[in-house]
């Protein structure tokens, strides 16, 4: 009894070690820990090197934004994607450029440390600066328990990006019927209409204001034209923000990168 025991003991710490080193276990002593590769930017550019007709309008890096500052990780005002998805994004700004349309970017490439500082602002329910502009139909209470704030992001893996169409003709940017960064449904993009079969229905039913927030066909189909552009070059939507797309085959699903927002040294 006494030698199963010990060969039991020695299974279980065998396995315990095994199941660490499988899943990476918080130890800053160790090599993995000491040179990590969530800061290597090597496999990264700048946005605007690869599809020189895009706009930037980098809102972090400035106040206008749901926190009212600039955010933490974003030094200077430029756009970062993966190789992958920046060449992907050629394709689209090129057939968005045919068709008479520039991309214009609000966002990228965000470091965690920028996800950290969203964390820390949705716990200091009294800082409402921005509430007016960016979710004045909601408490801020309730912005991360119903995950508008969340812990992980995906543009930190480099290949998710916010944007939207600029009307080369106009020299405005399409009305959209709302603002990047909404706090709502009227942000979804199925609100009044039938994303799959690109249908406008009408129906604002989701909407929480009083009397009831909506949005054109004409603001509907926008945001349906976008959308065509960026699926059929490779990049999946989020159910709930119509300008928020990630590359399918995007080469690091697993990692979240922690180098700032400034200019590569390419």
């Amino acid at each position: 009894m006494k030698h199963m025991n010990t060969w039991t003991l020695v299974t279980l710490v065998a396995i315990v070690c095994s199941a660490c080193i499988m899943s990476g276990c918080n130890n800053n002593d160790s090599p993995a820990a000491a040179v990590s590769p969530t800061d290597d930017s090597s496999q990264f550019v700048n946005l605007t090197d690869v599809v020189p007709d895009a706009i930037l309008e980098i809102r972090y890096y400035g106040t206008y934004n749901f926190v009212g500052a600039r955010i933490d990780g974003y030094e200077q005002p430029t756009a970062l994607l993966t190789r992958r998805a920046a060449d992907s994004l050629k394709a689209v700004s090129d057939w968005c450029v045919a068709h008479g349309y520039r991309l214009k970017i609000y966002d990228a490439y965000r470091p965690q440390v920028a996800v950290d500082h969203f964390v820390r602002w949705s716990k200091a329910i009294g800082d409402t600066l921005a509430k007016a502009y960016f979710y004045p139909d909601l408490d801020k209470s309730v912005l991360f328990a119903q995950d508008y704030i969340m812990e992980k992001s995906g543009h930190t893996r480099g290949s998710t990006l916010d944007l939207t169409l600029f009307d080369m003709q106009t020299e405005k940017e399409l009305d959209m019927g709302g603002t990047f960064d909404w706090f709502g449904p009227e942000s979804h993009p199925d609100f009044c209409g039938d994303p799959t079969t690109g249908r406008y229905t009408g129906d604002n039913t989701k909407s929480p204001a009083e009397p009831k927030r909506s949005i054109s066909e004409q603001q509907f189909k926008n945001r349906m034209l976008l959308r065509q552009a960026m699926l059929s070059h490779g990049f999946k939507p989020l159910d709930s923000e119509w300008w928020h797309f990630t590359l399918k085959d995007e080469p690091y699903p697993d990692t979240y990168f922690t180098f700032p927002v400034r200019e590569l040294d390419r």
